[in-house]
């Protein structure tokens, strides 16, 4: 039963269904009026009623994922909110769309519970992980039939090795439960049934990831790294020649070590291999010259040719047939797009309208680019570009709903001085809607949010569930706080050590600057994030007086129980991010907010799945019951059948309403939006 103070959802069914097909071809056009016919109404920030609604959010959007292609089949990973938040593969073939794993099957790997590399197809051969039972699937005109049998094994970076009529793939075995998962390459043969799991053929280290094979087979290379280390901190590339019976010998360590980060080694069809490193302080390109050596294959930039590997199956570049490459890089948080044609020469950059751009794959034989692209006006969606001339078409849009500009809040890159002289980065995103306009006395209020990760980044994308706040009165700054990626490898090391001390600083900081400049209203300064950026926003609460209310979404309260209860991939990250346990437990004490609630001046809500693997929902009930031991207003809000993100449409609404219910209770005005009457302690 929910202690209390507590709520507990469950939901029995759906509210909210999917549009249908949302390609390029099926959009359905919103209703638009010309600035000249609005009247705006005088109305307080927080107030004011939007089209973008709660259903905007999940109803007619999904998620696109892992685009590639085999032969003249393109394939992409669809999340479907409206179904519990499923994934599903779909097939683009002679204009035909299908979808090859309809409900309730889930393309989803579980392997360092964040997945990816969920599926593969090579010569008309598809194979799917499937979430549910972590088996793999053989997709053909019959079904989907397994091909690896119950047991305590995970999938995941799934490579067909048609030579020898196998898979090569990461296994993640939890076999025995009083010791951390073994990972582990391991051959399968690809007509099953592979009883054993799999036969492994590289072993001995804590992580593997990457297995690529050259074009004639007789070689495969693969990243592996140890604890303590995460492989954006550092990761060594390996190769092993591959025998006539697919035998592996001269298994040999290439490059990289706990200093370099290694990021998706692969073979150009001469059998050049090419991988990302960080050698200079950037993701850059490199080629294995063989005797010549390692060698660039760029002009050095102050820019990232890749992101850190959080999922597998992460691509930022791809080989064209005659060996050219195709690359995205990230410079000062905005993405683009170009061609390489000839080593060391500049990049040809393809005129595009996207400011997000990820999962770079070539269609080989179209002569065709694949990537997921969207910008700060438009959700975007799986598109193909031509290689040669730069056209490029949607395949498949992100979402059915097109938002009039005039609800759409632009992000504006700023920078500000942090503590120490530090410059720290973000995105700001002012209040618009033009059906409305604020007393002119008033100042909007601030939601500050710190992103996951922490390791990751905020990009400049059209975000509905920012525009949410945005057209309703609110003003967001998204910061790309001290160890975001993006900035290169010298602001992420900012974070090393000082995980809660430089994160927060650079949110206060932040928000403070915006209040100096008159933009928002100092006395209504908000602070939410989910996951690592939950913890950001509950230290920020505990070690300053700046905001007003924080929002904490599966947030970590306790360094100290998440160092000794989380799953084996984040199992030692701590150690970098703040220090060894428990040779350092004080300063894990010390950052700790659950140990420091005495500090704490401000309103808190805590939004919790209760399947959530990676931070434990005991975090969330032991900060709600310190908060509402010390009198102060907070709202604990757990969600059965959620984990570590919602995924859930209803679970979504709920979410986002109770938010702003809880808004609209603390700084005193009433939403426009039906919200939820939710339970908030001492308010």
């Amino acid at each position: 039963m929910p202690g209390a103070g507590v709520t507990r959802c469950r939901f029995a069914g759906y509210y909210v269904q999917t549009n249908g097909s949302n390609d390029a071809h099926h959009s359905q056009k919103g209703l638009r009026m010309s600035d000249a016919d609005r009247t705006p109404t005088t109305a307080r920030y927080g107030t004011w009623k939007s089209p973008i609604t709660v259903e905007s959010l999940t109803g007619s959007v999904v998620s696109i994922q892992e685009p590639g292609s085999d032969g003249d089949a393109t394939y992409w990973l669809e999340g479907r909110p409206a179904e519990k938040g499923r994934s599903t593969l779909i097939r683009l073939q002679d204009g035909v769309q299908t979808e090859l794993t309809p409900a309730p099957f889930d393309v989803r790997s579980r392997v360092h519970e964040y997945g990816g590399g969920a599926w593969t197809a090579s010569n008309g051969i598809v194979l799917v992980s499937n979430g549910t039972d972590n088996r793999i699937y053989q997709i053909d005109a019959n079904g989907t039939n397994p091909i690896t049998p119950e047991g305590p094994w995970r999938y995941a970076d799934l490579l067909i090795d048609v030579l020898h009529d196998r898979i090569i793939a990461v296994r993640e075995d939890h076999t025995l439960e009083e010791i951390e998962p073994i990972n582990t390459l391991v051959q399968l043969d690809l007509a099953g049934p592979n009883e054993d799991g799999g036969q492994v053929i590289i072993s001995g280290t804590d992580f593997v990831a990457s297995p690529a094979l050259s074009p004639d087979g007789t070689q495969l290379s693969w990243l592996q790294w140890d604890h303590p280390n995460m492989p954006w901190d550092g990761c060594e590339l390996w190769y092993s020649d591959v025998d006539v019976d697919g035998t592996l010998r001269d298994i040999h360590h290439v490059t990289g070590g706990p200093d370099e980060s290694i990021v998706r080694p692969r073979w150009n069809n001469n059998g050049l291999p090419v991988f990302a490193s960080d050698r200079t302080g950037w993701w850059q390109l490199y080629a294995d010259r063989g005797d010549d050596g390692i060698l660039p294959i760029m002009a050095p930039t102050e820019a990232e040719f890749a992101e850190p590997q959080w999922v597998f199956g992460m691509s930022t570049w791809d080989f064209t047939t005659d060996g050219r490459v195709v690359c995205a890089w990230n410079a000062n948080g905005t993405w683009k797009l170009g061609r390489l044609d000839v080593a060391m020469t500049p990049i040809n950059e393809y005129d595009l309208p996207f400011t997000t751009i990820s999962d770079v794959h070539v269609q080989e034989e179209a002569n065709k680019v694949l990537f997921l692209g969207s910008s700060p006006t438009d959700l975007g969606g799986l598109v193909r570009l031509d290689v040669e001339t730069g056209e490029w078409e949607y395949l498949r849009k992100a979402s059915t709903q097109e938002i009039d500009p005039a609800y759409i809040s632009v992000p504006q890159p700023i920078s500000w001085q942090s503590e120490g002289g530090a410059m720290a980065h973000g995105f700001y995103y002012p209040p618009k809607n033009a059906d409305y306009t604020a007393p002119g006395n008033e100042l909007p209020p601030l939601i500050v949010e710190s992103h996951g990760g922490p390791t990751s980044q905020s990009t400049s994308d059209l975000s509905l569930k920012r525009q949410f706040w945005t057209s309703r009165g609110f003003a967001i700054l998204d910061v790309n706080y001290g160890g975001s990626t993006g900035y290169g490898r010298d602001y992420r090391n900012r974070l090393q050590g000082n995980w809660g001390v430089v994160d927060v600083n650079d949110c206060v900081t932040g928000a403070e600057h915006l209040a100096d400049e008159g933009v928002v209203d100092p006395a209504r300064l908000a602070i939410r994030g989910g996951s690592a950026g939950g913890f950001t926003t509950l230290a920020a609460l505990t070690s300053t007086q700046v905001f007003a209310i924080g929002v904490s979404s599966y947030g970590i309260g306790d360094l100290e129980a998440l160092a000794k209860d989380t799953h084996k991939f984040e199992s030692r990250y701590l150690d970098g991010l703040v220090g060894l346990y428990p040779a350092q437990k004080a300063r894990y004490i010390e950052r700790s907010p659950i140990h420091h609630v005495d500090r704490l001046e401000s309103a808190m809500l805590l939004l919790q799945g209760l399947e959530d693997k990676v931070v434990p929902p005991n975090q969330a009930t032991a900060m709600a019951d310190a908060v509402r031991q010390k009198g102060l207003a907070v709202a604990h809000i757990e969600y059965e059948g959620e984990g570590h993100g919602f995924r859930r449409a209803e679970t979504i609404h709920h979410a986002v309403l109770s938010e702003l219910a809880f808004y609209g209770r603390i700084f005193r005005f009433a939403p426009a939006d039906a919200v939820p009457d939710i339970h908030i302690d001492n308010a």
